[in-house]
């Protein structure tokens, strides 16, 4: 829902819910946050805050961060780690823990995760390690992470045999997403937040794939109004899937359509080669052209689904990592059971299921995509 402002404020803020019980949170959406006190009340207040941030992000928001929650805590402690999905690793993790620990950071501390996807997910898992657990709050400054990655409480790093294997789910205590940060996002990751924007079409809602089609221009240009949309019901949609499956253990996984192939290419192809976001619109392009060759959707829908996320700017052909490389990756994905590897698929009325499909497809479907 959209809240209207008070006389204070300068701009609109929409607020999705994210119902968990005693988990349970609020998303801000909006321009201008870090300057609106009440934004942060859910933030919770005490002797310390801790920032983790990167080398890019930090530099243009941490005083801003800084400056939100000062009243709030007796004092703050900057983390900064490099940037890059290449050093979502342990040994960033443990530089997390270094920084809590030597910045005598207790048990009452509250983690903030200033960045992209990459910093939400250390961060998240750092909180849910330290100390057995200290509360966070994603402060995401991507597309990506506004409409996915900060939601849901999926925090993870990554192994060099596989991406997210390491991890848990842990939820924030507040989402703040601030759109004045998408500003600042060079062409390339904007388009990769894109992606996941464009995913949430095919397995929930095909009027919101109408609305990204009709939009998709006012996205790229980056209009605020088509930005604060789109961010609410990407948002809303993740929303009630997490209500209905917390831990993945179902319906939830529907979420990583495009991801089995993606996650292939990132891991395939070095991370940090291939943004996220970039791999996992190949990806849905893939899992279209399974979804067709399966008989679930027809090539004019796969062919939709092509044009849309080219249009958005991202890459429709994967790298040519062999058929073989990519069977092995695949098998290592976390829906795999039993070593047969499950696909996220879609029909035509905007909905998605797991199944598996034969390797002889699979691999017709990457010989013609790579």
């Amino acid at each position: 829902m959209t809240h209207a402002t008070t006389a204070e404020q300068q701009i609109d803020q929409r607020i999705v819910d994210i119902k968990l019980d005693d988990r349970s949170y609020p998303i801000v959406i909006g321009s201008g946050l870090f300057d609106d006190p009440s934004v942060w009340s859910s933030a919770g207040e005490g002797n310390c805050a801790a920032i983790v941030t990167n080398a890019t992000v930090g530099p243009r928001y941490v005083a801003a961060l800084e400056r939100a929650v000062s009243h709030r805590f007796k004092r703050v402690i900057n983390i900064e780690l490099r940037d890059g999905e290449k050093f979502k690793d342990a040994a960033s993790l443990n530089q997390i823990f270094d920084g809590l620990l030597s910045g005598r950071a207790d048990r009452k501390t509250v983690l903030f995760a200033l960045g992209g996807g990459v910093v939400g997910d250390m961060t998240g898992f750092a909180a849910a390690c330290y100390m057995r657990g200290v509360p966070f709050v994603q402060v995401p400054t991507t597309l990506l992470a506004q409409v996915d990655s900060s939601v849901g409480g999926k925090t993870a790093i990554n192994h060099p045999l596989g991406k997210n294997m390491i991890g848990a789910f842990y939820q924030p205590r507040l989402v703040v997403a601030d759109l004045d940060t998408l500003s600042t996002l060079p062409a390339r990751e904007f388009a990769a937040g894109l992606a996941e924007v464009i995913k949430y079409g095919p397995i929930l809602d095909l009027r919101f794939l109408d609305w990204i089609e009709a939009n998709i221009d006012a996205l790229i240009s980056r209009d605020t109004e088509a930005l604060g949309y789109a961010i609410q019901r990407c948002c809303e949609l993740k929303a009630e899937v997490v209500a209905k499956d917390e831990h993945e253990t179902d319906v939830r996984a529907v979420l990583n359509f495009g991801h089995t192939f993606g996650h292939a290419i990132e891991t395939g192809a070095g991370y940090g080669v291939w943004m996220h976001g970039e791999a996992v619109g190949c990806g849905m392009v893939m899992a279209a052209d399974l979804s067709a060759r399966l008989g679930m959707i027809s090539e004019a829908y796969a062919l939709r689904l092509r044009t849309l996320i080219k249009r958005a700017g991202l890459p429709v052909v994967g790298p040519r990592l062999g058929a073989d490389r990519y069977i092995e990756l695949m098998r290592s994905d976390k829906k795999s059971e039993a070593g047969e590897i499950r696909f996220v698929l879609v029909n035509e009325h905007g909905q998605a299921s797991i199944r598996s499909a034969p390797d002889a497809m699979a691999r017709q479907v990457i010989d013609a995509n790579c």
